[in-house]
């Protein structure tokens, strides 16, 4: 039987990232590798100067953690802040990488963005990386004056397994009741370790970027153990929440090919049956990460939505 392909479900403009970023498969072995790889990514040269960017060392649960602070230049006064989660399947990426493609974003909204190094497993199993995610919100609010923002205006974003962890965050914030967040946007999500384990996966979601077999392999380092698994916290996967009532306004997008896109639209239907305030997109034709490809009408749309909607948080 020839395997089922979701290829010819791809937008055809998207299709040129499959030939440049080639799904790979993350093992123990191949894990080193990964993370030394890196992809030469664009970055506007106007925003470049506009937007400066400090790193500062905060106060971690477990030592040190380094945050990167963007912020225009010219600003002036405190700002609305977005606290950033970078993505890489809980085990791969850094901010201090990252960081620089964000620039355009703090240009545009005029606002300041501070990126949390958080500490990747399998070295640090969760809930090490939320807790790093909560000490960098308890910064902010504890220390507004030390990164020019204003404590009453925080949000959280992050993409894939940073949007899971901007969720986890959100659902640690609201249950521990100290700093509050004002909106949580999340970009094609890491949601719920189930995924990997389901007995009737769509057959036409995740076979780009982010396969199942890497999705298996992100969980299992988060968790130490097996996805799947009855007692794992909403803490770590945050679709186990039993309520998801009292959370903050929520942007959620996805790719219609993503891996996620169930646990996404999941996640915003609950949101929206607990009366939180919920904007989802699905785009049709996109896999994960689709919105890095300049020049597609779906990424721009995507690009565009998403800022939309944080310029509306941040106001």
């Amino acid at each position: 039987m020839t395997a089922q392909t979701s290829r010819h479900l791809v937008d055809p403009e998207l299709a040129p990232m499959l030939e440049l970023f080639p799904t790979t498969e993350l093992d123990e072995a191949s894990l080193a590798e990964a993370r030394a790889r890196r992809f030469e990514l664009p970055i506007d040269p106007d925003a470049d100067k506009a937007v400066s960017v400090e790193q500062r060392k905060i106060k971690g649960p477990d030592g040190e953690i380094d945050v990167f602070c963007l912020r225009p230049v010219a600003a002036a006064g405190p700002l609305a802040c977005i606290l950033h989660v970078h993505g890489g399947g809980y085990v791969m990426g850094s901010a201090e990488t990252m960081a620089p493609l964000r620039k355009p974003l703090v240009q545009a909204l005029g606002c300041s963005l501070v990126s949390v190094e958080y500490r990747l497993a399998p070295e640090t199993r969760a809930p090490g990386a939320v807790e790093d995610c909560y000490a960098a919100l308890a910064w902010l609010k504890a220390e507004p004056g030390a990164a020019g923002i204003d404590p009453a205006r925080i949000g959280v974003m992050g993409e894939s397994a940073g949007g899971g962890l901007a969720a986890a965050l959100a659902l640690l914030a609201r249950d521990r009741g100290e700093h509050l967040l004002t909106f949580q946007h999340l970009i094609y999500p890491m949601l719920d370790d189930r995924t990997s384990v389901d007995a009737d996966p769509d057959p036409f979601a995740g076979e780009f970027i982010w396969p199942h077999v890497n999705n298996l392999f992100g969980w299992g380092a988060l968790l130490g153990t097996a996805p799947g698994a009855e007692d794992v916290s909403h803490y770590a996967s945050p679709a186990r929440a039993q309520s998801l009532a009292g959370l903050p306004p929520t942007f959620i997008s996805t790719g219609a090919l993503d891996l996620f896109v169930h646990e996404d639209i999941d996640y915003a239907r609950r949101l929206i049956r607990e009366g939180v305030p919920t904007e989802l997109h699905v785009y049709p034709g996109a896999f994960h990460a689709f919105d890095f490809v300049p020049g597609a009408d779906v990424a721009t749309r995507a690009r565009r939505d998403s800022l939309d909607a944080l310029a509306r948080a941040l106001r």
